[in-house]
Order: C-alpha cells, then structure tokens, then sequence
C-alpha cells in the first residue's frame, strides 16, 4: 500500500513541479522530493512508530501549495483532509512580513498537527542543508542555519534519528560557514 500512494504522489508533485529545478542546480526538482521521502523511509526502518502512509505523502506533497498552482481543495480530493492540512502547515504565510515569523508560525502550526508533519519538516531541512545555492551571499547562509537551529529546537521530540540527522546536517554546515 505504501508504494501506490508514493507513486500517486510522486506523479501528482511531478507534474505540479514539472518546470521547477533544485535551487542553484539544473536537477529537476522531484530530486529533492525524493531526497525527503528517502529521509522518511530511513526514519521509519529505524523507528516504525509512526504512521509511513501518512507521512510519505506529506512528505512527497509538502512544497505543492508553496511552489505550484496546486490548491488546498485539490490536495484534499486527491490526497485526504489531514494530508491537506499537513501541506497547509508546512507552507509558509507570505502574509507575514519577516521571514523568521513565517518560519515560527508554520512551525507552530505543524506541532499542532500529528507528528509525521514534523518529522516532515525535519527531513525536508535535512535535505536543503546540502551546498548552498552558489549565488547566497554569507548573511544568507548563515540565516538559513539559524533557522535550521530553529527548527531543530522547536520540532525536538517527533523522531530521534531525524533529530540526530538534523543536528549533525547543522554541525557540518556551520563548518561550511566557518571556511568561507
């Protein structure tokens, strides 16, 4: 069951993302959406208990309202209320006017939310603390780590080994930040 709801998640992001590329890279985006699932199912084989079916779908979805033209209402057919509200959460307010608020709030509005909507946060920000994009300048850098902190402080206790993945993504990317 967990394989056909990848695979119908995975062709809704592909085509929903379908000119999109990974920041400062030419790969398709579905690269990083697979890097996020692949964090999830990694969870899982370490700890099981959570819901897989939930979270991989969340997992797959969690930058569709973001960065597409895909609606809540359309997630909610598709995917389930309680996925669409999952994606819902993981979406920042661009209403807000400081990015670290929008940060707050979505962070704020996932620990309402069952835990996999966490652990999908953590594994996604496991997964952006790669390089960073060759076009950041240094502020930016560095402000990306102090919200992975963030995230890291305010998401602690939905599953171990992300938090443990997370917090040594943060350790080797502040040594980045350090030679530059």
């Amino acid at each position: 069951m967990t394989q056909e709801l990848y695979q119908e998640a995975i062709k809704f992001a592909d085509e929903k993302h379908r000119e999109q590329k990974v920041p400062g890279t030419n790969s398709n985006y579905i690269v990083h959406i697979s890097n996020v699932a692949m964090e999830v199912l990694m969870a899982y084989n370490f700890d099981k208990n959570f819901d897989i079916n939930f979270a991989i779908q969340v997992a797959i979805l969690h930058d569709t309202l973001e960065d597409t033209s895909a609606e809540f209402e359309e997630i909610k057919i598709k995917f389930g209320a309680s996925v669409a509200k999952a994606v819902l959460a993981l979406t920042k307010d661009e209403t807000i006017q400081q990015k670290r608020d929008r940060m707050v709030d979505s962070l704020n509005r996932i620990n309402k939310l069952e835990k996999e909507v966490g652990l999908v946060k953590i594994a996604d920000r496991i997964t952006n603390l790669q390089c960073p994009p060759n076009y950041w300048d240094k502020d930016k850098i560095k402000n990306y780590c102090i919200e992975a902190k963030l995230i890291s402080t305010m998401l602690k206790g939905k599953n171990t080994y992300l938090h443990n993945r997370l917090d040594s993504k943060i350790l080797a990317y502040e040594a980045r930040i350090e030679a530059l």
